[in-house]
């Protein structure tokens, strides 16, 4: 299942990105006093108590205008409240209530999802009262915050987290869901052709071809999928402010964030690029099963060592990733194409992957004896016990005394000896080290 979304909107200016950042943790959008600085919809991952959700940062909604970024801006507010399981709208406590707010606040009860109402910059007792304003805006009690100061936060986190258990419901379903991603003309829906076997999608040497995201259904060896061909994700900077591809851009990432596996095609002739680098790590920041897919082999003048260097030199620019399985094919030719979905079984399976707690605590004691917890000024890390707390991608907690103590090189120790022990050889995996309390013993 996928995290709870939580886009956050507003008219612009109202401190929307300085609050997703505070929430964020850190400066991930740019903060600057001028309306329309925010033009992109991005993603970050928050946690509040229990809960783990990613908020959506959007640019300013303004309904009255109509000029080409204020409608792309409106178009990726749009999407992210259509995909949004809550949505904290941002109004700015200072100015009061504009006729922007009002008809924001109505398209946004035109969208039936829960709103939490947040009246940001109430960062002194003089603006306390206008709070009492906004009820104005018929849309639930609203929460004086400061995004700047974190004022509030508290309140507004425990309103938003109260909505997720209604929001979500975990589809239990057996259909496996691939997404297919990768830069212009590097032959995505080629490949998508040839794997379904017929010509759902069109396929051009012009870039750009597909604009949208594309679903479709198919059975294979007696399995459900759906397969995905995304619009081309070209470099930031090489994007034009043209609402349409900025658009499809935003399918193409909501479309990888929902997908079991993700593969990430690149063109063999021209081999790996830094946007294929960056494609790469937006699916294994989300933890999905990867395939890497070297399409147009057949164009490739080789001798017994290309192939054997083509993984080597991606290995080195994937480092972070080198768990990820490599397939060289052509699609044009079909060169190895059903072998496409072998691979897939396969990372699918292991992200799936459960162990139970008593086979996995013996293996950490294992690597434990092989070679021991580091220490640090005196203090040395004692680990006592871990137990997997998710799949897609299999997640464990390890609970230690002092987790500052615990070095990254012997959390990547630890990683890669439960790869190896199970077989975990293709799926990404997550650590999660925590201190543990009575309340764990």
């Amino acid at each position: 299942m996928s995290k709870p979304l939580v886009a956050i909107v507003g008219r612009p200016n109202v401190g929307k990105s300085t609050l997703f950042n505070k929430l964020a943790g850190k400066r991930i959008a740019i903060v600057e006093d001028t309306p329309g600085v925010t033009r992109d919809r991005i993603y970050a991952d928050a946690e509040w108590l229990t809960h783990s959700f990613t908020i959506i940062d959007t640019g300013g909604i303004e309904p009255e205008r109509e000029d080409i970024i204020s409608i792309q801006m409106r178009r990726q507010a749009e999407l992210a409240i259509d995909t949004a399981d809550v949505i904290v709208f941002v109004v700015d406590g200072r100015e009061g209530i504009t006729a922007a707010d009002e008809e924001v606040a109505e398209m946004l009860r035109r969208s039936h999802k829960p709103i939490v109402l947040c009246v940001n910059k109430v960062d002194h007792p003089k603006f306390a009262d206008t709070i009492y304003d906004f009820y104005a805006l018929g849309i639930g009690d609203p929460i004086s915050i400061s995004g700047e100061q974190g004022l509030g936060i508290n309140d507004m986190l425990d309103a938003i987290v109260e909505h997720f258990d209604g929001a979500l419901e975990e589809v239990l379903d057996d259909t496996v869901r691939i997404t297919v991603m990768g830069r212009p003309n590097v032959g995505k829906s080629s490949l998508v052709n040839a794997l379904l076997g017929s010509e759902r999608t069109i396929v051009s040497e012009i870039p750009g071809t597909t604009r949208d995201a594309i679903d479709s259904p198919f059975t294979f060896g007696g399995k459900n999928y759906v397969l995905v061909d995304t619009a081309g994700i070209r470099r930031k900077r090489a994007i034009e402010d043209e609402s349409i591809e900025r658009y499809s851009v935003i399918r193409s990432l909501d479309s990888l964030r929902r997908s079991d596996v993700v593969l990430v095609v690149i063109d063999a002739s021209q081999g790996l690029s830094e946007q294929d680098v960056r494609l790469a790590g937006y699916a294994h920041e989300e933890g999905k099963a990867i395939v890497l897919i070297v399409n147009k082999w057949d164009i490739i003048e080789k001798d017994t060592h290309t192939i054997e260097q083509f993984k080597k030199d991606i290995k080195t620019d994937l480092a972070f990733m080198d768990y990820v399985p490599m397939l060289f094919i052509s699609a044009k030719t079909g060169q190895r194409v059903l072998k496409v979905m072998e691979y897939v079984d396969l990372v699918y399976e292991q992200s799936m992957r459960r162990i139970t707690t008593g086979t996995l605590n013996d293996i950490v004691s294992e690597a434990i004896m092989a070679n021991e917890p580091p220490s640090d000024k005196g203090r040395r890390l004692k680990i006592y016990y871990a137990t997997q707390v998710a799949i897609k991608p299999p997640t464990f907690v390890i609970f230690v005394n002092e987790p500052d103590i615990m070095h990254f090189s012997y959390k990547r120790y630890l990683e890669n000896y439960l790869r190896k022990s199970f077989g975990l050889t293709a799926t990404p995996i997550r650590l999660l080290i925590r201190k543990r309390e009575k309340k764990d013993e």
